[in-house]
C-alpha cells in the first residue's frame, strides 16, 4: 500500500558516517513533505529500525558495518515488500548497482547528488516508482541496450558436447578427426555419436549431417547446396 499523499513520507536514514548521516537527516527534515522517523549506522540496526519505525522509504548506504547495505536491503524488503529503498552511496560500479536492484532497491543515487534530487527520489520511491541518478541511469540503459538476446540452442535435447560433436560431423569430420579436435578418446566420440543418432532419431551419419546443416551447423558447400 502506498503512503497517504496527504501526510509526509516517513524516512529512515542509514549511513555509518555520523556527519553525513546528520547532514542528510537535516536536509530531509527541513522538507515539509518528509518526516525522518529514525536513523541507523549499521546494517543490522537498519533492519531492526525498519521493523520498529515502519518507514515508507529507507535511504541506504552500501558500505556498512556487520552486514552491508545490499543484505540489509534484501532483509528489509523481504520483511515488508512495500517499503522503498533508495541507495545513496559512493559506489557507481555496475556490480553494486545491479546487486542493489536484485536485492529490491528501487532507487540508486551517488553521494554528491543535490538536495532536490535526493528529495525527488524519496518522493518517487515512496510512490512506488523507480528512480536513478543520471550516471546510474546511463549505466543501466547501456547494460540493457548491449545485452545479447538469449536464444535457444539448436537441438536442445543434446548436451553441449554432443552439439560440438554434431557440428564436426556436419563438417564431414571422421570420428578420429573429431577425437583429435576435441582431445577425446575414439571410444568417447563413438559413444557421443551413438547418443546423437538416438536423440535425433536418425539412422546414420548422412541423415545426421542433413539435420545438422538444416539447423545451421557445419560448413555450407560453396555452391550453396546442402
Amino acid at each position: 500500500m502506498q503512503p497517504d499523499p496527504q501526510r509526509p513520507v516517513r524516512v529512515l536514514v542509514v549511513d555509518d558516517h555520523p556527519l553525513f548521516r546528520y547532514g542528510l537527516c537535516t536536509v530531509l527534515a527541513a522538507e515539509p513533505t518528509v518526516e525522518v522517523v529514525g536513523e541507523a549506522a549499521t546494517g543490522r540496526d537498519a533492519v531492526s529500525a525498519a521493523k520498529a519505525y515502519r518507514p515508507d522509504v529507507v535511504v541506504m548506504d552500501l558500505h556498512l558495518p556487520d552486514i552491508d547495505g545490499i543484505e540489509a536491503t534484501r532483509e528489509i524488503v523481504g520483511d515488508r515488500p512495500t517499503v522503498g529503498v533508495v541507495v545513496l552511496t559512493m559506489f557507481n560500479d555496475s556490480e553494486s548497482v545491479f546487486a542493489a536492484m536484485r536485492a529490491g532497491a528501487r532507487g540508486y543515487l551517488l553521494k554528491g547528488s543535490g538536495q532536490e534530487e535526493i528529495i525527488r527520489a524519496v518522493h518517487a520511491v515512496g510512490r512506488g516508482e523507480a528512480i536513478f541518478g543520471p550516471d546510474i541511469a546511463t549505466r543501466v540503459l547501456g547494460y540493457f541496450n548491449s545485452a545479447p538476446v538469449a536464444s535457444d540452442p539448436v537441438f536442445p535435447e543434446l548436451t553441449s558436447r554432443e552439439r560440438e560433436v554434431l557440428a564436426l560431423i556436419a563438417d564431414g569430420r571422421s570420428n578420429a578427426a573429431i577425437a583429435s579436435s576435441l582431445s577425446l578418446s575414439p571410444k568417447t566420440v563413438r559413444n557421443h555419436v551413438s547418443s546423437i543418432f538416438t536423440k535425433l532419431h536418425v539412422a546414420d551419419r548422412a541423415q545426421a549431417i542433413v539435420r545438422a546443416r538444416k539447423a545451421g551447423l557445419g560448413e555450407t558447400p560453396p555452391d550453396g547446396r546442402g
